[in-house]
This record gives C-alpha cells, structure tokens and sequence, in this order.
C-alpha cells in the first residue's frame, strides 16, 4: 500500500535536490613525438597520394568486377569460327584485361583525387566540402582529357558533382 501523505514529500524533495553524478575529469593526454611525427607523415599530400593510388590498385575490388563483367560481353570477331575452347581462353584473357584496366583506372583515379584534395585543402587551409568538388573537377577534366576540351569540361562537372553527392553521403563535412 502506498501513502500519498506528507511523509513522502520531503523524500521527493530531498531527491530531487541531489546533483547527478559528474563523471571524473580525466587529465589530458599530450601526443607524443612518435604520433606527431606520423601526423605530419600521413597529413604529406604526396604519401596520401602514394597511399590512395596503392590502395586504388591493390582494393581495386570494383574494378575488378567491373572488367570481369564487362569483359564477359565481349564477343569475338571470328566467334563463328572458333571452338568452344577457344572462345572461352578469348572471354578469359578478355576479362583478365578489362580488370586489370579497371583497377589501373582505379588507382589514377584515387592518386589524382586525393592529391587535388590534399593540396587544394592546404592552399585555402579550410577542411570542407568545395575541396572535394574542385578535386572532384580536377580528377574529371584530368581522366577524360583526351577526349577534347568538352569532354574534360563534362568530366569536370560529372565528377564534381558525383563527389558532392558522395560528400553529401558520407557527410563529413559539418
């Protein structure tokens, strides 16, 4: 049975007066040298460059994929004259390229971008979204260059709004 009297009032009020629990302060932790100097290794635009392009190659995982597909479509010239074995070893050696073409495409991708990124954050010393639209730009007009200036000029718009939506995404840039 529970009592509404006057005798569980001061309960309520002496609780509700009680302050909540601080968590202890905990002192700060200075970095030491070894993680200063790899600050400053890793915040180098030529080693994230290095970084992203290996990484590009190496995880190229999409690449990948996508030569082995794409590659699967390529039909031979002279398919009506070859063999089975034959058409086969050709899709093989077909897909065995267009991935490895795609995971070369990958790295420069991932070179070209992280190095624009990089050096474009350094020049305005701000961490936010424009750099990643005009590395996006850069990277775009730079891979479809050979294709004339209307070509770099659509990769350039393409890219940098393909980076935005990703930006956007991931967002991480507040």
């Amino acid at each position: 049975m529970s009592s509404n009297g006057p005798e569980s009032e001061p309960q309520n009020a002496s609780s509700s007066t009680q302050e909540p629990t601080k968590p202890p302060i905990e002192p700060i932790h200075l970095p030491t040298i070894e993680e200063i100097r790899g600050q400053d290794i890793w915040n180098n635009c030529v080693v994230k460059s290095v970084v992203s392009g290996v990484m590009g190659l190496a995880g190229g995982g999409l690449g990948l994929f996508m030569g082995l597909f794409l590659g699967a479509l390529d039909n031979p010239i002279m398919q009506d004259q070859m063999s089975g074995k034959q058409q086969f070893i050709y899709q093989v050696k077909q897909m065995g390229q267009r991935s490895w073409s795609s995971c070369k495409t990958f790295a420069v991708m991932g070179t070209i971008f992280s190095a624009s990124e990089c050096v474009i954050e350094k020049a305005r010393a701000k961490h936010d979204m424009t750099n990643t639209v005009f590395a996006g730009c850069v990277t775009g007009g730079s891979l479809s260059a050979r294709g004339g200036p209307k070509a770099a000029c659509a990769g350039c718009v393409g890219f940098a709004a393909f980076s935005a939506v990703i930006e956007k995404f991931l967002e991480r840039h507040t």
